[in-house]
């Protein structure tokens, strides 16, 4: 390759990943919160049953009256909770909170993932934080609006304990008005469904809107990360994406509807409402509106989602708030796993696929196996080398013909010094009389990025590699503190390319990119995830013993190449010299 290949090679390289360096504006450390987006939708439910969000959930749940299973279901009734009660409700995955004022959600804690952020010490992830209005409901009836955030709800239980799937009933009447909604909690999922009825609603009916936000709390050590993260995610026909880091404070923006989910999503965690209705109901639309906040970036937006109200007063819809767990959400379907997408937009298509396979490969390879997550680094690093091998061979060899023919090239370039068509010319006719591919020497450098980008969004985005340590590594998606890695990836792709030279002639283009190279990679690759240097390093030494073995290969045949070559040379002009004349 000449010089101005590698620098293309190495320009692509920063554009591909500059966005998740030069993005990276400054947070105030204060701010906690997460990303935006919330959806809805809306299940029509006859009048005479009562209001839910799922046809399980219809058939098994009877009209507004409790039953002998509800009654089971909870076992500490009571109609007397005070309008600042919290209804704890609890499963081997989540610790939910229902306020009593307003019905809205207070608490999401998630005791499989602990919390990384400054002074959290370790507790068990708390992803909403104080104030947040998630569920909080209003109504618009006519020319009425009319919110429920104070409203006191009677509940039907003072906390639950899901061991199956168990309904909380509540409901609460004012001026006229009665509201009566059903939370019903799984106890192997973090999706809950939300029903409701409206008495009174009138022939016209009206509207529904529900809060969402104003953002998630921060559950990461690098909170400027996690802010950066947070985003309003919509899906209509395609996934829509509003980052809160580009909503002006003060500024409205409107998603159109019908929707089928909506979502606030934070690096790794996410609260969503889904609205799967074929009838059309579903989500009429989202409106995202900047908040002030203690940061430069927007971290807060006031998001509010619209229901169709028909006159039967009956709505409903399905809450998910959690961890992006890629394979449980994508069990939801209706493209949810896309809340969390891999790569940036106009390389996603391409990178999406295949970070999906490494994520699944990575994971599969962690639980059934049972290695850690750094063996299985170093083993799947290897076995990229090795499915390469056969297309490096192939590259590599395509390189040593092209050194072979650089004495006669040497001579063009010197001969039409003064005619640059004419070099190009003469180029082309001794390419393909020698059969030379130019480029074929950039494949050994083009074939592993591919996989390297992949591994790069792999561990922006995948929680199953949130906090696995590995030897001195405290967390594999996060920078080495040491710096070792980093530095063991660069000396790496030293040697690598030392290797590589032998028996090349040397040049001073070869020998400035043998030092800018690793040097430009290594700092580029500070403070990227020590797992992603981790592979990359273990994939250059890898690399190392097939460089060798064509080396050695390319110091035989260059220097037959060459022999046979400078036999051949003074029969060209003769040639030529006979066909113009």
């Amino acid at each position: 390759m000449d010089r101005r290949t590698v620098w293309a090679i190495l320009l692509m390289m920063a554009i591909a990943v500059a966005p998740a360096i030069l993005m990276k504006k400054p947070v105030a450390p204060e701010a906690r919160g997460g990303e935006a987006g919330t959806p809805r939708r809306e299940i029509a439910v006859p009048s005479d049953s009562p209001p839910t969000s799922s046809p399980a959930v219809r058939d098994s749940i009877p009209a507004s009256r409790p039953d002998r299973d509800s009654a089971r279901a909870a076992p500490s009734p009571t109609t007397g909770l005070s309008a600042d009660d919290t209804v704890l409700v609890t499963s081997p995955l989540y610790r939910y909170g229902i306020s009593t004022r307003g019905a809205r959600l207070v608490v999401a804690t998630l005791p499989r993932y602990r919390s990384m952020a400054s002074g959290d010490s370790g507790r068990s992830a708390q992803i909403l934080p104080p104030g947040n209005r998630l569920l909080g409901l209003t109504l618009v009836l006519g020319r009425d609006t009319i919110p429920l955030a104070d409203w006191p709800f009677q509940a039907s239980a003072k906390s639950l304990s899901v061991s199956r799937p168990t309904p909380l009933r509540l409901s609460s009447t004012r001026n006229g008005i009665t509201v009566e909604l059903i939370y019903t909690f799984f106890p192997d999922d973090y999706r809950f469904d939300v029903a409701g009825r409206v008495a009174g609603v009138g022939p016209n009916g009206g509207l529904v809107l529900v809060d969402m936000g104003p953002t998630l709390a921060n559950t990461e050590a690098d909170s400027n990360e996690n802010h950066r993260s947070l985003a309003l995610v919509t899906k209509h026909e395609d996934t829509e994406r509003l980052d809160f880091g580009g909503l002006e404070r003060g500024e409205s923006k409107t998603v159109s509807g019908p929707l089928e989910w909506a979502a606030i999503k934070s690096k790794y965690f996410v609260t969503g409402v889904l609205s799967f209705d074929s009838t059309g109901g579903g989500i009429s639309g989202v409106t995202a509106t900047g908040l002030p906040g203690p940061a430069k970036e927007t971290t807060h937006a006031n998001i509010r989602l619209s229901l169709p109200l028909p006159s039967s007063g009956s709505f409903g819809f399905t809450v998910y708030t959690g961890p992006m767990e890629q394979d449980r959400l994508r069990r939801i379907g209706h493209s949810f796993d896309d809340v969390n997408p891999y790569g940036w937009p106009g390389f996603r298509t391409v990178i999406r696929p295949l970070a999906a396979g490494v994520r699944w490969l990575l994971v599969w390879m962690h639980e059934h196996l049972n290695l850690a997550y750094g063996v299985v680094l170093i083993i799947f690093g290897i076995l990229v080398r090795i499915l390469l091998w056969p297309l490096n061979q192939k590259a590599m060899r395509a390189n040593m013909q092209l050194q072979a023919v650089q004495p006669l090239m040497k001579e063009i370039q010197e001969k039409y010094k003064n005619d640059p068509q004419k070099v190009q010319q003469e180029m082309f006719k001794l390419y393909k009389e020698h059969g030379v591919n130019p480029f074929g020497g950039c494949w050994p450098m083009l074939l592993p990025m591919p996989v390297l980008f992949a591994l790069f969004f792999v561990f922006q985005n995948t929680i199953e590699l949130r906090g696995t340590s590995f030897l001195w590594l405290p967390d594999l998606s996060r920078p080495d503190p040491l710096y070792i890695i980093p530095v063991v990836m660069g000396l790496s792709m030293w040697g690598l390319s030392k290797v590589g030279q032998i028996g090349m002639e040397p040049n001073p283009q070869m020998k400035m990119m043998l030092y800018v190279m690793p040097v430009m990679m290594t700092f580029l690759f500070l403070n990227f995830a020590s797992g992603l240097n981790l592979y990359y390093a273990v994939s250059n030494i890898a690399s190392i013993p097939q460089q060798w073995l064509l080396a050695r290969e390319r110091q035989k045949r260059t220097a037959k190449a060459i022999v046979e070559v400078k036999t051949r040379t003074p029969e060209r002009p003769v040639k030529r010299a006979k066909r113009k004349a």
